[in-house]
């Protein structure tokens, strides 16, 4: 008996009740129906039904899996359970990251029929340049807001792990912004410009007299943060002493004033970021062993932009703006190559400094190589901008002929499958996919893309 292709009245009606966005589509990817807040998010003027989901979300002409994309239909397939993604989608505000939750529904058959998708958008991240939020689109990027917004509905104890200089404490806001609590406090404190005298009572605050100087009851970070996120910055330099307190704050929710006997209630959320190995120093006594799997409930990475180098152009415009608000300053083609060849050993903080000084150099509206301190653009090159930068015509051409030409020239030398092109690129499939596909590129093969 053949499978009726038509979804229920009652379904297409159900989600017309949800709040979120929601589409319905069947095992080809086709959509069948979408409710109105999916029409009012997209500013949906011509139907998307009939239209593959691929299509309207990601301008593909293949499905997800097939451009690099983890497709939640194809996981749905595979589990047949419910299944959860973060994607890049197209909107009429540009790229932005949306939280994709997938059902499949079975028919009387038990066979799975059709997918409902439920769409969030991750606000406080975009895929485009822009002032404010996280900015990116590199693999690790995105692998880090995966888990950003997997936790950020949680309670879950977050810590945040990376160099100095790579934004842990934009992560933190962010996923405050992105959580229950986003309309509550955030309150940070940087445990590396704290003495160990002061430590206890600007985390729980003081009673008056409580030691020589306190000549007023003061309430503590913990008490402002009531009700929101206490960001705990640098908790790898908490000296030992302080660690068991803190520790108390996790496992009871409590704590005391300085000079108090009255035991307090605490109701925040703890995120902390450090950028030294927390397990090493268990493993020298240096930190409570305790309170590292305390605070360790729910790790994320946050990575050195060396290893996003593709953002750094994302980066670059959207921090420009921000040095400089009341210009309309921009980077030159030679300024951008030479930013993204560069390690930035000390990551996005080193990249804003450097953009603000350029800014301040430049009279002019474009930032060129003679604005960006010396020696700059003499540090070692990827294997990819040498071989760019030994051709002649880098000088004049802009950068997206010399992203084509890259393309033409991988493509030529490549005899292997995609997957294993992007691996050998240090890209992602999907990003692979991506460029080639704005460079008309797509369509060919390997062994017949001629440079």
């Amino acid at each position: 008996m053949a499978r009726d292709p038509r979804p229920l009245i009652e379904l297409k009606s159900f989600l017309e009740t949800l709040p979120e966005p929601h589409i319905l589509f069947d095992r080809d990817y086709r959509i069948l129906a979408a409710n109105s807040a999916y029409r009012q998010a997209n500013d949906v003027t011509h139907s998307v039904i009939g239209r593959t989901c691929y299509e309207v979300s990601h301008h593909y002409t293949v499905p997800c899996d097939q451009a690099g994309e983890s497709c939640p239909l194809a996981r749905s397939l595979e589990s047949g359970q419910r299944e959860r993604v973060l994607h890049l989608h197209h909107t009429p505000k540009g790229e932005a990251y949306v939280n994709i939750e997938l059902s499949p529904v079975r028919d009387v058959a038990g066979e799975v029929a059709f997918f409902v998708e439920k769409m969030e958008p991750l606000k406080v991240a975009r895929g485009l340049s822009d002032r404010a939020g996280l900015i990116g689109r590199a693999p690790r990027f995105q692998a880090m807001l995966g888990l950003l917004a997997r936790v950020a509905p949680s309670e879950a104890t977050v810590l945040l792990q990376g160099e100095s200089g790579t934004g842990k404490e934009l992560v933190a806001n962010a996923l405050h912004e992105a959580s229950h609590r986003a309309d509550r406090p955030f309150i940070a404190v940087d445990c590396s410009g704290l003495p160990e005298t002061l430590f206890e009572s600007e985390l729980f605050g003081h009673e008056r007299g409580a030691f020589t100087g306190a000549t007023a009851r003061k309430p503590g970070l913990v008490e402002v943060a009531s009700g929101g996120t206490l960001f705990i910055d640098e908790v790898g330099d908490i000296p030992l002493g302080m660690q068991v307190k803190l520790l108390r704050l996790l496992e009871t929710g409590t704590y005391r004033r300085v000079g108090a006997t009255e035991l307090r209630t605490a109701d925040i959320r703890v995120v902390s970021a450090t950028h030294r190995s927390l397990r090493e120093m268990v493993d020298e006594g240096r930190f409570r062993q305790d309170l590292y799997y305390r605070l360790n409930t729910f790790p994320i990475e946050v990575p050195a932009l060396r290893d996003r180098a593709e953002d750094v152009p994302l980066l670059a415009t959207s921090m420009l703006a921000r040095v400089a608000p009341s210009r309309t300053l921009r980077l030159s083609p030679a300024v951008l190559r030479c930013l993204s060849a560069y390690r930035f050993p000390g990551n996005v903080r080193e990249l804003r400094n450097i953009l603000e000084r350029a800014s301040l150099m430049c009279d002019g509206e474009e930032i060129g190589l003679e604005h960006l301190p010396a020696g700059l653009c003499d540090a070692p090159l990827t294997a990819q901008t040498r071989t760019l930068a030994s051709d002649d015509s880098c000088g004049t051409e802009d950068l997206a002929g010399m992203e084509r030409r890259a393309l033409q020239a991988a493509l030529a030398e490549h005899h292997g499958n995609r997957r294993q092109l992007a691996t050998r690129l240090g890209v992602s499939e999907r990003t692979l996919y991506r460029k080639l596909k704005a460079h008309g590129l797509a369509g060919r093969t390997v062994s017949d893309a001629g440079g």
